[in-house]
């Protein structure tokens, strides 16, 4: 590559740039916020530069769309099918996805759930989605011998509890949400965990166990 064509290359910025500053516009402003020359003027290139990369701001939109698909929904379905040897264990290998952005993040599901009331595209995708979640929750269960109804049910109340949690914009303390974690698994599951389960859990999430106990709700 020539030092002309490095420059240029520099000047174009990247879709992930441009999709990153996307992104952004729709957590804190929602879709209408996310317009090629607020962009630009956000990423300090030119507005000619972002169709390098996309020919529209539709397939802009489109990429923000399987950006959340693939993180949010992606990542939920891994944790689900994730290897555990109790039930317990199961359900807290999925709890991983409310405690860890980078396996769910909260913001961006509230974002694409508000872009959604404004969109029947989206609104689709959104309810595509549930369906691929609840569908990974209740097939965790059938794993550990739940009948498809009971399994069905406490698919549905665990992820329309986070749901809620996130349409709700809840702000709780993260130790005080910890030391209500194994009360969460009995509802969820009638099965009370074990200490290990629960201490490997709290060390996932940097806390410790004597502090997420040590909380009075």
């Amino acid at each position: 590559m020539t030092e002309n064509q490095q420059a240029e290359a520099v000047a174009r910025g990247s879709a992930e740039l441009w999709l990153q500053a996307a992104r952004e516009a729709l957590l804190e402003g929602g879709v209408e916020s996310v317009k090629i020359l607020s962009l630009a003027k956000a990423v300090n290139l030119s507005r000619a530069s972002f169709y390098w990369f996309f020919e529209d701001r539709e397939q802009l939109l489109d990429a923000l769309l399987a950006q959340w698909r693939e993180k949010n929904t992606g990542n939920l379905v891994r944790r689900a099918e994730a290897y555990a040897d109790t039930l317990a264990e199961a359900i807290l290998n999925v709890c991983d996805c409310w405690f860890d952005k980078a396996l769910f993040d909260s913001r961006f599901e509230f974002a694409v759930r508000s872009w959604a009331l404004q969109s029947p595209k989206v609104l689709a995708e959104v309810q595509a989605a549930d369906t691929v979640r609840i569908a990974a929750l209740t097939a965790l269960f059938e794993r550990f011998g739940r009948s498809p109804t009971a399994s069905a049910v406490r698919a549905r109340a665990i992820y329309l509890v986070q749901i809620g949690y996130i349409s709700m914009q809840a702000n709780e303390d993260l130790r005080l949400r910890m030391s209500r974690m194994s009360e969460y698994v009995q509802v969820y599951t009638g099965v009370e965990p074990e200490p290990r389960e629960m201490n490997r859990f709290f060390s996932r999430h940097g806390i410790s166990a004597a502090e997420a106990l040590s909380v009075q709700a």
